[in-house]
């Protein structure tokens, strides 16, 4: 007979959580989408940096903790973490040739915005996205960093 094992409670109920809400995000920009397509804007490339940010340190902290017992593994989440931090780099690069959200309101109200600072939403990304850089740097040498990639090592055994 086989025995009914209790089942474990979820020891990361928050990340699941975070996953779900990525996963309703996207079937709702499908659903739009089939509708009335929209480009991103900068709220949306904000909010999705700092997502990324936030995964950025947990893989870091992970690979950290994970490194010293099993170095190959540690090796493989610290790649992770440099292609994660190259799309990071890439949402925040994006972000910024984005059209600004008064850009539009210069042309009525005879503003001219290149005299003006971009504000909050600006300078919130670009602190975040320089304060990660600074530990990011501490950690990858600039050729990791500026690599595409690293070949796969490992192939699924189970």
């Amino acid at each position: 007979m086989t025995q009914i094992r209790p089942r474990e409670p979820d020891s990361h109920p928050y990340l699941r959580a975070a996953t779900a809400g990525v996963r309703h995000h996207t079937r709702a920009l499908v659903t739009e989408a089939a509708t009335d397509p929209a480009p991103a804007d900068r709220t949306h490339l904000d909010v999705l940096h700092a997502h990324l940010i936030a995964l950025h340190r947990l893989l870091d902290q992970l690979q950290a903790a994970t490194r010293p017992p099993h170095p190959a593994a540690g090796r493989h989440l610290a790649t992770a973490g440099t292609r994660l931090w190259q799309a990071t780099a890439a949402v925040h690069d994006a972000f910024h040739l984005l059209p600004a959200v008064h850009a539009a309101a210069a042309d009525e109200e005879e503003c001219h915005p290149e005299r003006l600072p971009e504000g909050p939403p600006v300078l919130t990304i670009c602190q975040r996205h320089l304060t990660a850089g600074h530990l990011v740097r501490r950690t990858t040498t600039p050729t990791d960093l500026n690599s595409p990639g690293h070949g796969r090592t490992t192939a699924c055994v189970q």
